[in-house]
Protein backbone atom coordinates (compact mmCIF):
# COMPACT_ATOMS: atom_id res chain seq x y z
CA UNK A 1 0.00 0.00 0.00
CA UNK A 2 0.97 3.34 -0.68
CA UNK A 3 0.27 7.45 -0.88
CA UNK A 4 1.48 10.48 -3.14
CA UNK A 5 2.51 13.19 -1.23
CA UNK A 6 1.67 16.48 -2.34
CA UNK A 7 4.85 16.83 -3.74
CA UNK A 8 3.89 13.79 -6.26
CA UNK A 9 6.24 11.53 -4.00
CA UNK A 10 4.86 8.11 -3.76
CA UNK A 11 5.22 6.58 -0.24
CA UNK A 12 5.54 3.15 0.64
CA UNK A 13 3.65 1.64 4.23
CA UNK A 14 6.46 -1.03 3.60
CA UNK A 15 9.23 1.43 4.04
CA UNK A 16 8.09 3.12 7.20
CA UNK A 17 10.55 3.19 10.33
CA UNK A 18 7.66 2.57 12.97
CA UNK A 19 4.79 0.73 13.14
CA UNK A 20 2.32 2.38 15.26
CA UNK A 21 1.60 6.10 15.52
CA UNK A 22 4.46 8.23 17.69
CA UNK A 23 1.62 10.31 18.68
CA UNK A 24 -1.50 8.09 19.54
CA UNK A 25 0.03 4.46 19.30
CA UNK A 26 -2.67 2.83 17.10
CA UNK A 27 -1.16 1.11 14.09
CA UNK A 28 -0.04 3.28 11.08
CA UNK A 29 -2.39 3.90 7.80
CA UNK A 30 -0.82 3.73 4.06
CA UNK A 31 -2.94 6.94 3.34
CA UNK A 32 -1.08 8.41 6.38
CA UNK A 33 2.96 8.56 5.54
CA UNK A 34 5.41 11.65 6.05
CA UNK A 35 9.03 11.81 4.91
CA UNK A 36 10.87 12.90 7.33
CA UNK A 37 14.69 13.42 7.45
CA UNK A 38 14.59 10.83 4.26
CA UNK A 39 13.05 7.97 5.91
CA UNK A 40 9.30 6.82 5.66
CA UNK A 41 7.59 7.60 8.75
CA UNK A 42 3.82 6.07 9.52
CA UNK A 43 0.68 7.95 11.24
CA UNK A 44 -2.25 6.45 12.01
CA UNK A 45 -4.45 9.49 10.25
CA UNK A 46 -3.72 11.97 8.39
CA UNK A 47 -4.35 14.31 10.60
CA UNK A 48 -1.23 13.29 13.56
CA UNK A 49 0.53 12.52 10.38
CA UNK A 50 -0.06 16.77 9.44
CA UNK A 51 0.57 17.46 12.94
CA UNK A 52 4.15 15.93 12.75
CA UNK A 53 5.01 17.38 9.39
CA UNK A 54 3.76 20.98 11.32
CA UNK A 55 5.92 20.31 14.06
CA UNK A 56 8.90 19.09 12.61
CA UNK A 57 8.80 22.25 9.79
CA UNK A 58 8.62 24.73 12.87
CA UNK A 59 11.45 23.06 14.38
CA UNK A 60 13.58 23.13 11.22
CA UNK A 61 12.64 26.20 10.79
CA UNK A 62 14.05 27.74 13.99
CA UNK A 63 17.28 25.46 13.73
CA UNK A 64 18.07 26.92 10.60
CA UNK A 65 17.64 30.67 11.38
CA UNK A 66 19.87 29.77 14.34
CA UNK A 67 22.69 28.21 12.35
CA UNK A 68 22.85 31.52 10.19
CA UNK A 69 26.22 33.16 10.74
CA UNK A 70 25.48 36.20 13.01
CA UNK A 71 26.89 39.00 10.11
CA UNK A 72 24.58 37.45 7.61
CA UNK A 73 21.88 38.37 10.16
CA UNK A 74 23.21 41.73 10.40
CA UNK A 75 24.28 41.42 13.46
CA UNK A 76 28.23 41.88 14.32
Amino acid sequence: MSETTREGETLDIAEAVNETCPWSGKPIAADSLARYRGRVVGFCNPGCRDKFVAATAHFDAAIDADDTPLLAKGLD
